[in-house]
């Protein structure tokens, strides 16, 4: 027997109308590629957004085309996310920060039509458009008094095209499973692999987000500022799920420099944002070198890798929640947030559990393997590789058979490579990435202990502990790491910190100090980067 429930499938589309009339008079707040700051309404949204679509259908865009996106978080690439979307193509965000060669193949094996593109990256599509010929036309993103003079093929003006459109578009109603965005991995491995969401997908994750972030403080007068960039991974979901709640968007546009970020959440009110722990990091070091505070922002999403145990205390001195998150481009990203149940809260070891990537959302499954295929128990201390399942989950990479055979099982699990415990309470830990662990004489080091023990000095800005080849013990650890500005600190002090707070046979060979680590596109170290150079060992 069937229920008797209406039959309304999931749509993008629907989380912009319900924004426009339920929340038609909270504010979207941009910092623009040109400059100044822009404000509208999420009733604005929907009437450009509208403009967007019938621009879209004028250009000739099909039912499942990609379209692309090179473009900072603002206020424009929001109404790209609806309408490219909302018409049933999908909504292509090309990571700008990655090598120009992986931009022109993922470009290509996207399949992009049109291309979109914020004026900061116009010269980077001149030198690729060359090389990109399935490309029709791209459009700069931009007013006409400040489109430039570009070599670029077809090159349309946003503004000029959304400024002879009907600000009312009927939006068409399809599948939920319809693709609505395409989103690449950033490559640390081979050539990058495309993940296609679906419309049911991406509603689904942002209503489990809404869910997490209603959790926090339960008022629809909350103002929220994803740093983490839209061109990857939906900026973790906060376009959609701000509509959805009711709360003030804020954008911070092309400047993510410590200065800019202080002066938006301040002048905004913002009370929850999201970016990886780099950014975080210069915030905190820019507060402690003005000797200013944030006076409105409560909490702090931290993703791309864990926060580090000093970060946070330094922040929660300051009455500023961090919390964890756990998640990956094939997730839509998240999978786990780092919310501390109840009867922790007062716990002494609150801290120990805030220091995880937090406890699974409902709608993801999970399971941790040990090397035999064995299912490993939620105890806290047996690790395996973690598999990961459910309905923002994909099931393969976009026209790519041989990476999808490579992580996908036959039994419809996604194998994540990261080496996890879950203990009997939920809290997932991530004890490394499968590539990054070192083994050394048999044994399993986990370089992320490591440099979160190293982290905690105070003279040490960054850290990173890679394997790096032995006669006898086939890999040793040897951390690589920043100075804070003015410290220094040499090798015997880094050693004579860690000893005591890491097994004896963990502690690394060597310690070399650099002026800064190598960061992929998404913003975490590229320790492969590092093994690379420190191939054949260290130098002197």
């Amino acid at each position: 027997m069937r229920g008797l429930m209406m039959d309304v499938p999931l749509s993008i589309s629907s989380i912009l109308k319900h924004g426009a009339r339920f929340q038609h008079d909270v504010e979207i707040v941009s910092r623009t590629v040109e400059g100044p700051i822009h404000r509208y309404t999420y009733r604005d949204l929907a009437v450009r957004s509208a403009q967007l679509a019938h621009a879209l259908d004028a250009l000739g865009v099909r039912f499942g085309e990609r379209v692309g996106t090179l473009a900072w978080n603002t206020y424009r690439h929001v109404e790209l996310y609806y309408a490219v979307a909302g018409i049933g193509a999908v909504c292509h965000t090309v990571n700008p920060r990655l090598h120009e060669d992986q931009i022109e193949y993922i470009v290509r094996h996207g399949g992009d039509g049109i291309v979109f593109v914020d004026l900061s990256f116009v010269p980077l599509l001149e030198r690729l458009a060359p090389n990109l010929p399935g490309v029709r036309a791209y459009v700069v993103m931009t007013a006409p008094e400040t489109m430039p003079d570009t070599t670029l093929p077809n090159a349309l003006c946003y503004e000029t095209l959304l400024a002879a459109q009907s600000g009312a578009y009927d939006w068409p109603v399809f599948d939920e499973n319809t693709a609505s965005g395409l989103c690449y991995t950033s490559g640390t491995t081979g050539a990058p692999k495309g993940v296609l969401y679906s419309h049911r997908s991406t509603v689904l994750h942002a209503m489990t987000g809404a869910m997490a972030e209603m959790s926090w403080e339960p008022e629809s007068r909350i103002c929220v500022m994803p740093i983490v960039p839209m061109f990857h991974v939906n900026a973790w979901g906060f376009p959609f799920v701000a509509p959805m709640m009711g709360a003030k968007l804020v954008l911070p546009g092309p400047l993510h420099d410590a200065a800019s970020l202080y002066e938006l959440i301040e002048h905004e009110g913002v009370r929850r944002a999201g970016a990886v722990p780099t950014v975080w990091l210069a915030l905190l070091d820019y507060l402690e070198r003005t000797g200013r505070e944030l006076s409105t922002l409560r909490s702090m999403r931290v993703g791309g890798s864990s926060a580090p145990a000093s970060m946070v205390a330094a922040f929660e001195a300051r009455g500023i929640e961090v919390t964890n998150g756990w998640g990956m481009t094939e997730m839509s990203p998240v999978g786990t947030t780092g919310t501390v149940k109840a009867k922790h809260l007062d716990s002494p070891e609150r801290a120990r559990y805030q220091a995880t990537q937090g406890r699974c959302l409902f709608n993801v499954d999970m399971r941790v393997l040990d090397d035999d295929g064995n299912v490993v128990p939620d105890d806290g201390t047996s690790q395996g590789e973690l598999q990961v399942r459910g309905p923002w989950v994909a099931s393969a990479y976009y026209d790519d058979a041989a990476a999808t055979a490579a992580v996908f099982t036959s039994d419809g699990w996604f194998k994540t490579g990261d080496i996890v415990t879950i203990d009997p309470d939920g809290y997932m830990s991530l004890r490394d990435r499968s590539k990054d662990l070192i083994k050394s004489g048999g044994e399993w080091i986990s370089s992320i202990d490591l440099e979160n023990a190293a982290i905690a000095h105070p003279e040490i800005a960054e850290a990173a502990a890679i394997g790096i080849p032995h006669p006898k013990w086939s890999e040793r650890p040897v951390l690589c790491v920043v100075r804070q500005p003015g410290s220094s600190l040499d090798r015997d002090g880094v050693l004579a910190f860690l000893d005591g707070k890491i097994a004896k046979w963990w502690m690394p060979d060597d310690v070399t100090f650099v002026d800064a680590l190598p960061h992929t596109a998404t913003g975490k170290v590229s320790k492969r980067d590092l093994r690379e150079r420190y191939a054949a060992g260290l130098p002197g």
